[in-house]
């Protein structure tokens, strides 16, 4: 059964420890309210995304973890992934070749949602969201990389998550997509109530989320 706490809304990082071996990676006890980003800074290696990791539900079991995560007062670390509904951005867009944008936004959204119109009518308000209006039927190989993410994000929202994690998502985007895609993520957690928890080692994404920094490595 989930255990409910009073908390306020929002997402907090109870006590949260992860190691390797006999070494400590990270140390965290921290929040962040509905729209709001806290941002992980850190070098490579130094457990930013083990951190993604253990809040989403899939730590390699290499690693050593304790504290809990809570949103809204669940506290995720005692469900099962697939029920903690943490949405995800990776580096790649990580889109299914084998599917047209719209076939990549309708598996996204729950299976509580029946009818194929209304389901449709969903993923099209949500690439209209992004600025895709009408790009449903295409190939996602034919779109560009800017594209691709905004596709990504707009699929992570369909799937109505509790929270967003970003796992340098806007890395691989050159410096002026980079922009575009960073506010356009942190604009739809804002609008959408998400607390939002960003591992970057770029300076420029810590200053754009605009929220609490905790430096780690």
């Amino acid at each position: 059964m989930t255990k409910q706490v009073t908390l306020a809304k929002g997402l907090k990082l109870d006590g949260v420890s992860i190691a390797l071996g006999n070494r400590i990676l990270l140390a965290v006890d921290h929040e962040a309210a509905p729209g709001e980003v806290l941002t992980i800074m850190g070098p490579s290696g130094s457990g930013k995304s083990t951190l993604l990791a253990y809040v989403g539900g899939f730590l390699d079991p290499a690693f050593r973890a304790t504290g809990r995560v809570f949103v809204d007062g669940t506290e995720l670390t005692a469900l099962a992934p697939e029920d903690r509904h943490a949405g995800i951005l990776f580096q790649d867009p990580l889109l299914f070749p084998h599917m047209s944008v719209n076939g990549n936004l309708l598996f996204a959204i729950p299976r509580a949602v029946r009818g194929k119109a209304e389901r449709l009518s969903l993923a099209t308000a949500a690439l209209e969201g992004v600025g895709l209006a009408g790009l449903g039927e295409r190939d996602p190989d034919t779109l560009s990389g800017g594209q691709k993410a905004r596709v990504a994000l707009a699929r992570v929202l369909l799937a109505e998550p509790r929270a967003l994690l970003l796992d340098e998502p806007f890395s691989k985007l050159d410096a002026d997509l980079r922009q575009q895609i960073r506010m356009l993520v942190f604009a739809k957690a804002h609008e959408k109530g998400l607390p939002v928890l960003l591992v970057t080692h770029d300076e420029a994404d810590a200053e754009a989320a605009g929220g609490a920094v905790l430096r780690i490595g």
